[in-house]
């Protein structure tokens, strides 16, 4: 996908950044909110420490078309699982869910199985990161 393409697709779309849990470390998740402005995107992001709860809240309060997780704490099987059980509790079942941190490779199938749409690494190009979300969001 090129560089307008994905402006083009991802400059109508809502995307929250959230930080579940007691993970105090924020710097990756400012970063693709600021990455996903550039590229188009309407970002919010919720800040440090919120619950699964407060998350899918203000998901469907602002009416996002995805939810991306930052998860360092290895909690991200559980916190996952409890955003996107919350988001079904609030009928919002349609918003994508992507995953971004120190997520184990063995561990990425579980998260898609749980609903995730993509999984993304610190290794990742931040390039990738907006092209896939472009094409999962068209």
């Amino acid at each position: 996908m090129s560089t307008q393409q994905t402006s083009a697709a991802l400059s109508s779309r809502r995307i929250l950044i959230g930080k579940p849990g007691l993970d105090g470390h924020d710097i990756g998740a400012k970063i693709i909110a600021l990455t996903l402005r550039n590229a188009g995107a309407e970002v919010i992001y919720t800040g440090l420490r919120r619950s699964p709860l407060q998350i899918a809240q203000v998901a469907v309060d602002e009416g996002v078309d995805a939810v991306g997780l930052s998860i360092l704490s290895g909690s991200h099987k559980e916190l996952v699982a409890d955003v996107i059980a919350q988001l079904r509790e609030l009928k919002a079942e349609d918003v994508k869910v992507f995953v971004g941190g120190t997520i184990p490779a063995e561990d990425h199938a579980h998260l898609r199985a749980l609903g995730v749409s993509a999984v993304f690494t610190a290794d990742m190009p931040l390039e990738q990161v907006v092209s896939s979300l472009a094409e999962s969001l068209a």
